[in-house]
């Protein structure tokens, strides 16, 4: 018996070869569900942040309700947005809808987490907006494309390496929870050597996230869920890289962008 269960043609072998190619072929539908969601999300955040920036922004005198210190014209939709205390909200909202996203997921259905999602995207486009009061759009769309580039190949070491990542996470979730509280604390004394500090330390902790959540994401994959389950859990996926790509872009824009 033990010679027979050796032989390469024996069926129960060939079961076991059809049975993984049938996991692999799920696995990589599976991520790729996940990248179109942050594909898409990132999509709909540019489209908010650039429809903002219009209806923001002006280039004549006449129709402009202020003028900021670097010589661009708001409109009085772009002095409400961005001047008065709207912006709190406007800053805070994706948070919320995180939060909001993170808590309920397990009770929602596929298309209505697909929404939340939007949505939260959306928010985010709102938020960003102000990036172009700021930087110049040659660099934003330049920095974007290296953020895109380094998120990608992050991201393959997460899917194929063979090394067990999840000793990274620890370690990870310390240095987001350092600099979360640096920037606020930046939000006060606004000062240029802490924001590059910032800037450095963040864009190596969300490097080391895409591919620590990556190979976190795969992991979830089972073949056994019901299609339900494997939408939501495709959605938390493109949640977690999409954040992990708009916050590496923001430290790379503070490092690399080129200022108005």
């Amino acid at each position: 018996m033990a010679t027979s269960d050796r032989n390469p043609y024996a069926r129960p072998m060939g079961g076991a070869v059809r049975a993984d190619a049938g996991v692999d072929q799920g696995l990589r539908s599976y991520m790729l569900r996940v990248y179109n969601y942050m594909a898409i999300g990132l999509a709909i955040t540019g489209v908010a942040a650039l429809a903002m920036v219009q209806f923001a922004v002006t280039d004549t005198a006449a129709n402009a309700a202020a003028q900021l210190p670097n010589g661009m014209y708001l409109t009085q939709f772009g002095v409400t947005l961005y001047t008065s205390a709207l912006k709190w909200v406007v800053m805070l909202a994706p948070l919320g809808m995180v939060f909001f996203i993170s808590a309920r997921i397990g009770k929602m259905s596929t298309s209505s987490a697909q929404l939340a999602f939007w949505v939260f995207a959306g928010l985010m486009g709102i938020s960003l907006s102000s990036i172009f009061l700021v930087y110049t759009s040659e660099s934003i769309v330049r920095v974007f494309f290296i953020t895109a580039a380094a998120f990608g190949s992050l991201s393959l070491y997460g899917y194929t390496t063979k090394r067990d990542l999840s000793g990274w996470g620890q370690f990870l979730f310390m240095g987001l929870i350092g600099v979360i509280i640096a920037s606020v604390v930046n939000l006060f004394v606004a000062s240029s050597a802490l924001q590059f500090a910032i800037s450095v330390i963040g864009v190596l902790v969300f490097a080391g996230l895409t591919a620590y959540d990556t190979q976190r994401i795969k992991e979830m994959y089972y073949v056994g869920d019901d299609s339900s389950t494997a939408g939501r859990k495709a959605i938390m996926g493109a949640l977690s890289l999409y954040l992990n790509f708009i916050n590496m872009f923001v430290m790379l824009l503070s490092l690399f962008g080129n200022r108005n």
